[in-house]
């Protein structure tokens, strides 16, 4: 069973990895502590490995609940808007 990491634990065992890595170890000691796949230690160095890498993902996810948040406000707006009309016609 797939187990998901929060983009968090995944810039922290880059950043573990990478600091073993920088100790001389072997990548394979490294993925097997890190209990991850080598095709996975790769996949997230590209995604995350950097510090800009990292700030972006950062924002993203910051921008993501915003929008969730503003939408949701939308659509009560919209829904009360909508109980107004209703009402001014008479239609309850």
């Amino acid at each position: 069973m797939a187990r998901r990491h929060t983009p968090e634990q995944v810039i922290a065992k880059v950043r573990q990895g990478q600091k073993m890595l920088n100790d001389g170890r072997p990548m394979v000691e490294v993925i097997k502590e890190l209990q991850i796949t080598e095709a996975t230690w790769y996949r997230w160095l590209n995604q995350y490995g950097s510090e800009k890498n990292a700030e972006a993902s950062r924002r993203t996810r910051e921008l993501e609940k915003e929008n969730a948040r503003l939408k949701r406000l939308l659509a009560e707006k919209e829904l009360a808007i909508d109980i107004l009309n209703e009402v001014a016609k008479g239609k309850f």
